[in-house]
């Protein structure tokens, strides 16, 4: 029986066969795809996590702010962990630094270090999906580069060996693509996920925002009382 093309390949076309036998550019060009990508799961992981927990925290802090009267009932929640327990510290904070005033201007002080808790905090909650939108813009162009450096061996080894043969070539261009298909399991995974992560930041941000609208409406509540005595004193 005479031996078909498959009997003649120098290698088992697996993708480990692929992986050891390719260019050692081409090996450090899956090696990097698959270290990105396991970046993009294990932030992924974490992401979740952690606005899971915000999103937890902040609709507590809503509900718990909607049931008190005064910014004095809301003092327990400043007790508590992560960004919304901080906009009732600061909030509480900037009244007490500014014992002896108040009007517009405390309210003015007090959004103003509302928004800049809330800053931070968007800013910490959005580290790590700089890094996936990086891995979903440049990971296909680094599996390109893996694939035409393979495909250009492969031509070398044509003209090396002086034949068409599909046993010289087949490897050398399965290896090649290898390189582009892992380029896409890196890069699609982490478009998806720096996506997700942005629509849920966003949604995060805004229930942390509304929370912050309510301490200024119990401000402004006390700021309001206050000033009521004084009115009535003054007629």
């Amino acid at each position: 029986m005479e031996p078909t093309v498959l009997d003649t390949l120098p290698h088992a076309l697996s993708p480990w066969q692929m992986f050891v036998h390719a260019d050692a550019v081409v090996q450090a060009v899956m090696i990097g795809l698959a270290i990105a990508s396991l970046v993009t799961w294990t932030v992924a992981i974490a992401k979740t996590v952690e606005l899971a927990r915000g999103r937890r925290r902040a609709a507590l802090l809503l509900a718990a702010l909607r049931d008190c009267r005064t910014l004095a009932d809301a003092a327990p929640l400043a007790e508590g962990e992560g960004c919304e327990a901080r906009l009732v510290a600061e909030a509480r904070r900037e009244i007490s630094l500014s014992a002896g005033a108040g009007g517009e201007g405390l309210k003015e002080r007090v959004a103003s270090r509302l928004d800049d808790v809330a800053g931070a905090a968007t800013r910490r909650m959005r580290a790590g999906t700089g890094l996936l939108a990086t891995i979903g813009a440049t990971a296909p162009f680094v599996g390109l580069f893996g694939t035409v450096w393979g495909i250009m061996n492969s031509f070398i080894g044509i003209a090396a060996t002086r034949t068409t043969n599909l046993a010289v070539v087949a490897p050398g261009i399965a290896e090649a693509l290898l390189a582009t298909a892992l380029g896409l399991v890196a890069a699609i995974p982490a478009v998806v996920v720096y996506n997700l992560c942005a629509r849920a930041t966003a949604a995060w941000r805004a229930r942390v925002g509304e929370g912050a609208a309510e301490i200024l409406r119990l401000l402004s509540r006390d700021l309001d009382r206050r000033a009521l005595p004084l009115k009535e004193a003054a007629e």
